[in-house]
């Protein structure tokens, strides 16, 4: 079967995503490109006899190869050629996106172009004449609105190089006077600079000139997303707003979806799959320290981590669909103008919401920033933002010590990891990271009700990690601390004698003011550094979760009991907020060094992100026994 590799180009937010959904189905393979960071996602499809191969290229505006976006996008189609190039164009905002286009039409690269968000076109009153279109640029031109999958059959049929036409002369004479005015350019003007200008300034003329042939705009009245935007980001209600559809957020984890289902998961791994298996084990004569490693190790701890799933899935998939209907770019206009403050633009609180997910794609994203001085401070702050591996024991705890406010107590850690990265990137903008904020620049899409599809696949992408962790990780981790736990070099003992209770009670006296300095405590925050999820599988095997009860209410009663010996409701949000700041997991400090070329910086993270945290769970924990909340 002979194959066809097409790439999918485009600006940011035209629907790319929902296109390279839709072709290729389930048969995406999401990875990096060579050297960098930044996604690559391929996927497959079969027409006929051919099997097409799908590239959808990182969103970028051109072609000039300022940013990493536009540098991988222009290197891959000059230096991988594929067959064809399918551009994605919001024809709602055609003008602005065309200026791509001409770009691949210069290139010569077969080409069609799928004038998308056509319904949106309409509303703002545009009128297009796609034969029209078509003809002055030489290609074929394609409608479609993608999220109702309207005019994609269409494009399907038109994935075959032999039915688009080669950019040049032959094709359009409009384009053919263009590509003779660039040559021109290039050949007339020996100042490079001068040159560029000229050539951008030509762009527009041909682009404009096209528009004349087939761009009617009539009047229109105002949409319903601009006033959808005159609440949501006005000056005094955004930032309520964006807390209130927090904490329904948390309310829809914690209340009404997530916890319920966590709570039949809990029950079936800590009752079911723990008597079945310790019984199937019994009955095989299985030795004593193997049953023991199973249920307290393995089930323990990678079981006390897997009951969180629903939660973590739950939050993705609320965050997900927010992401997908474009109200997250309204999160970062509306938070410019504390940003600023920082010496930052809204633009920064992008990675920092990206964070949310995990710290690992937040502190790549600050590649997007347009200065060094901008990168480091993002990197630096990003992981103060509550990824979802440390959801697991705001879960745990909130359950335990305050039940029926679970939702509450979560979003005020958000909001503080938030507060705590706002007054760090303060500190560095004041001291080392002197400089004023660069301009904020920012496309507002459109608001959409993202497809199904969509979402759920971009869930899976976030939280697919965790169970990743989960097998790998944690399974290791929780067999190196069962054993830890159960030996010390004299052999078998009791935990409270053993080589882990000995590692705990090295650390537990750097917390003894923060009312959690046990050698429990102690040991949890080590592993903690390896994977925020191990803080959840450690005590998991150090308490014996898996075996307290057979279902989820009576293990909480039993599980209270026996961290209510070490912890109290002022101690446990201590704790809490000590596992929200403290030093990055080693993925995200790894990434840190990649990311800022030097060790140095990574180091640096690791222990000022552990002395904020050290500092700040010390004064919750020290101010709410001055105000009696001890208890």
């Amino acid at each position: 079967m002979s194959a066809l590799t097409v790439a999918l180009a485009g600006n940011p937010n035209t629907g790319k995503s929902t296109i390279f959904n839709f072709l290729t189905g389930a048969r995406q393979h999401i990875g990096n490109w060579p050297g960098v960071t930044v996604d690559k996602k391929m996927g497959q499809m079969t027409k006929g006899n051919k099997q097409i191969n799908i590239i959808d290229l990182p969103g970028t505006y051109s072609l000039s190869a300022y940013s990493l976006e536009e540098k991988i996008v222009k290197d891959f189609l000059l230096e991988e050629k594929p067959d064809m190039v399918v551009n994605v164009v919001d024809a709602s905002n055609i003008e602005r996106n065309l200026y791509l286009t001409v770009q691949l039409l210069e290139m010569g690269i077969p080409t069609v172009v799928n004038l998308n968000m056509m319904d949106e076109a309409g509303e703002k009153g545009y009128n297009i004449n796609l034969e029209a279109l078509g003809k002055n640029l030489g290609v074929k031109v394609i409608s479609s609105v993608a999220t109702s999958k309207n005019g994609l059959n269409q494009l399907v049929d038109s994935l075959d190089p032999s039915l688009t036409r080669l950019a040049g002369a032959a094709d359009s004479k409009l384009l053919a006077e263009h590509l003779k005015a660039i040559e021109n350019i290039k050949k007339s003007e020996n100042n490079s600079e001068i040159a560029d200008e000229k050539v951008i300034e030509a762009r527009y003329e041909f682009i404009n000139k096209v528009l004349e042939k087939s761009l009617v705009i009539n009047e229109a009245k105002e949409s319903w997303s601009d006033k959808l935007d005159n609440l949501l980001t006005n000056r005094v209600l955004g930032i309520p707003i964006f807390l209130s559809i927090m904490y329904v957020m948390f309310q829809a984890t914690f209340a009404w979806v997530g916890q319920p289902l966590s709570d039949i998961l809990d029950g079936f791994i800590g009752g079911t799959l723990t008597d079945w298996v310790s019984g199937g084990m019994e009955s095989l004569g299985t030795a004593g320290w193997l049953q023991s490693l199973v249920v307290d190790g393995i089930i323990g701890g990678v079981g006390g981590v897997l009951v969180f799933v629903p939660l973590i899935f739950t939050l993705f998939l609320l965050i997900s669909f927010l992401d997908g209907t474009g109200y997250m770019a309204r999160v970062a206009f509306i938070m410019d103008r504390a940003m600023r403050r920082i010496g930052l633009s809204g633009k920064a609180f992008l990675p920092m919401l990206i964070g949310f997910g995990c710290s690992v794609p937040a502190i790549m994203g600050a590649r997007a920033l347009d200065t060094e001085r901008d990168r480091r401070i993002a990197v630096l702050i990003a992981p103060f933002m509550s990824c979802g591996a440390r959801l697991p024991v705001y879960a745990l705890f909130a359950a335990l010590f305050f039940p029926g406010r679970e939702s509450a107590v979560v979003l005020s850690l958000y909001i503080l990891g938030i507060i705590i990265a706002i007054i760090m990137g303060l500190i560095f903008k004041s001291t080392y990271f002197k400089g004023d904020a660069e301009p904020f620049l920012m496309e507002l899409p459109p608001y959409r009700i993202p497809t199904l599809k969509t979402v759920l696949l971009q869930t899976w992408e976030k939280g697919k990690g965790f169970l990743v962790k989960a097998g790998t990780i944690i399974f290791s981790m929780s067999v190196l601390i069962w054993f830890l736990s159960s030996y010390n070099f004299s052999g078998p003992v009791d935990i409270a004698d053993s080589l882990l209770a000995t590692i705990g009670g090295v650390i537990a006296p750097l917390f003894t003011l923060h009312g959690f300095g046990t050698w429990q405590s102690g040991v949890a925050v080590l592993t903690g550094i390896l994977a925020k999820e191990a803080v959840v599988a450690t005590l998991g095997v150090i308490y014996g979760i898996s075996e307290l009860a057979e279902d989820a209410a009576q293990a909480a009663t039993q599980l209270q009991g026996s961290i209510g010996a070490t912890f109290t409701g002022l101690s446990a949000y201590a704790f809490m907020v000590f596992t929200l700041l403290y030093t990055p997991c080693m993925a995200a400090l790894g990434t840190i060094k990649k990311e800022l070329n030097s060790w140095k910086w990574a180091l640096f993270a690791a222990g000022y992100t552990f002395l904020v945290a050290w500092i700040v769970s010390l004064l919750i924990y020290r101010v709410g026994l001055l105000l009696g909340l001890g208890g």
